[in-house]
């Protein structure tokens, strides 16, 4: 439980990270509904990437691994998605609601980069800290 908690927290920290730098991802809403978004960001990622990862995988191993910004890209859509359905607030280049533009891909792309260095650093600072 407690393992679950702290990966809701680094999607948080990291989500926020990539609202405040990324131009054209935005987010209105309160306190939790960003933790509800890091929450359904974090089961995308838990659940749905493996699947699509296993079932790219030729691909990835042909491409070089660039195959695996562009699944980062699309779970970063799949959570706008979701969180236009549960009115989260949380939008890429003015998306949802509409169609997909240029400008919606380059925020998810640039989204999903933030996201993932700043989850990565998180992670690792949560394994070089000390246990209590």
């Amino acid at each position: 439980m407690l393992e679950i908690l702290a990966r809701i927290v680094i999607n948080a920290i990291a989500l926020v990270a990539a609202i405040r730098l990324v131009p054209g991802a935005a987010f209105e809403g309160d306190i939790w509904k960003l933790v509800v978004l890091a929450a359904v960001f974090g089961v995308v990622n838990a659940y749905l990437r493996p699947i699509v990862k296993l079932l790219s995988l030729p691909l990835n191993l042909i491409t070089f691994g660039i195959v695996g910004l562009i699944i980062n890209t699309a779970m970063v859509l799949v959570a706008a998605a979701i969180s236009d359905n549960l009115n989260l607030g949380f939008t890429l280049g003015g998306w949802p609601p509409g169609a997909i533009e240029l400008d919606t891909v380059i925020a998810a792309f640039l989204t999903s980069v933030v996201i993932s260095l700043v989850s990565a650093i998180l992670a690792l600072v949560r394994l070089a800290a000390p246990r209590i």
